[in-house]
């Protein structure tokens, strides 16, 4: 304690005219508790960790159990970037074909979904030009419920269960309901041209 003539410098201790105020937040109003939270408009630092730990969660899950004919990972040390691939199923116009696809986790996963585009081209009504995949589930659809395994799966039923009714690629899905042998025959070449 530090006295500078007859007044008592220390804030914790002294009369009532010195005695140390409480931050005010939220409308001037004081508070009757101590806690010193920041107003809600700052950026919370323990969503990102949050996040990274239901991925790191997923991760674990990911690899003990991992949906067939697919894999995933981070792509080298960041966590919120993965790397896919997706094995063509059999008896669709994409068997044989290896599909990578890159998975970007947004800061407040799994609040919202993970944005996920194909880097192999794949003639499909479902994925745009630029890789862009067109699913419910990483639109409307989304749960924080959802995990990346069960996109992967989802991702991988539009090979064998395509929606033309909700196309990226009009043109694709036009092909694909008036001539189906034509769509499938090219599809077959895409399949061999880039994903081979």
């Amino acid at each position: 304690m530090v006295r500078f003539g007859s007044q008592n410098l220390n804030p914790m201790v002294g009369n009532r005219d010195h005695r140390p105020q409480q931050p005010l937040f939220g409308g001037g109003r004081s508070s009757s508790s101590t806690s010193l939270a920041p107003p809600t408009s700052w950026a919370s630092t323990t969503s990102v960790s949050a996040s990274g730990k239901r991925i790191q969660r997923e991760m674990t899950e990911f690899n003990l159990d991992p949906p067939s004919d697919c894999s995933a990972g981070p792509k080298g040390d960041n966590l919120y970037h993965w790397f896919a691939t997706i094995f063509g199923p059999p008896g669709t116009p994409y068997e044989g074909g290896i599909f990578f696809l890159d998975i970007i986790f947004p800061s407040d996963y799994p609040f919202n979904p993970p944005k996920v585009v194909f880097k192999t081209r794949i003639y499909h009504c479902n994925v745009d030009s630029s890789g862009n995949v067109s699913l419910d589930i990483l639109k409307d659809s989304w749960s924080p419920a959802l995990t990346i395994a069960k996109v992967l799966i989802a991702v991988k039923s539009i090979f064998t269960n395509p929606n033309p009714y909700d196309p990226n690629a009009p043109g694709v899905a036009h092909l694909y309901l008036a001539d189906r042998a034509k769509h499938d025959e090219i599809a077959a070449e895409w399949t061999l041209r880039f994903a081979k």
